[in-house]
């Protein structure tokens, strides 16, 4: 597995709550339950995971190549 980016998130008192008490309801931590929440959020948007990473990997394939387009 991948390592796990780490970030700072500022979040109202209410949502905060509001996250954690469905994290209990659910059994999970509140991060899992944020994760949870964005996946969902991704998914509702048209938004894939697997070719989001794929783009990725593309985008990064073609930087090691030089620009064909100067010749």
């Amino acid at each position: 597995m991948a390592e796990r980016k780490k970030i700072l998130l500022r979040l109202d008192p209410a949502v905060y709550e509001a996250i954690a008490k469905w994290a209990a309801d659910d059994l999970r931590s509140v991060n899992a339950q944020l994760e949870y929440a964005l996946r969902l959020a991704l998914k509702g948007a048209g938004r894939d995971l697997r070719r989001a990473a794929r783009d990725d990997a593309t985008e990064r394939d073609n930087t090691d190549e030089p620009d064909k387009s100067s010749d």
